[in-house]
């Protein structure tokens, strides 16, 4: 399977363009749709530029090369836009650990994966509000027909 525009347009939404590596919200360089890589090998380094296309591209690096993990997962399409997203957020590592993963395993459609997702909210953050709003998206997604 692999990301639809509406995994791809949320995404968007929500992490926004930037040309010029900045610091993320932990101080991580991060360019272009939030990415924090160039490559596997490469780490973004602030003072690095990039275009627009090659940000969407770089972005498209990245969703392709991390759907692999949601393979072998009886997903929908909007399951797996959801979770890439998802992912795309709080990384690899994460998510293998998450007890959401473990849920979908179990049972894909089951109503309180919708609380996983929300369990992924810094609370008392200065990003709550925002990932709040993400989340609900991405759960939102994840349960539409």
């Amino acid at each position: 399977m692999n990301p639809s525009i509406n995994c791809i347009n949320l995404i968007k939404q929500f992490e926004g363009y930037r040309s010029k590596a900045y610091l993320d919200a932990v101080g991580v360089p991060t360019i272009g749709y939030g990415s924090t890589m160039w490559n596997d090998a490469k780490k973004v380094k602030l003072g690095e530029t990039i275009t627009l296309d090659g940000a969407e591209k770089l972005l498209m690096w990245y969703l392709n090369k991390k759907s692999l993990i949601l393979e072998n997962l009886n997903l929908n399409q909007n399951q797996f836009d959801a979770l890439l997203s998802f992912i795309y957020n709080i990384g690899l590592t994460a998510f293998n650990k998450s007890t959401l993963l473990k849920k979908v395993k179990v049972n894909p459609n089951d109503a309180t994966i919708r609380n996983e997702f929300m369990r992924w909210v810094n609370k008392g953050s200065s990003f709550e509000k925002g990932l709040t709003r993400r989340r609900k998206a991405e759960s939102d997604l994840y349960f539409s027909v």
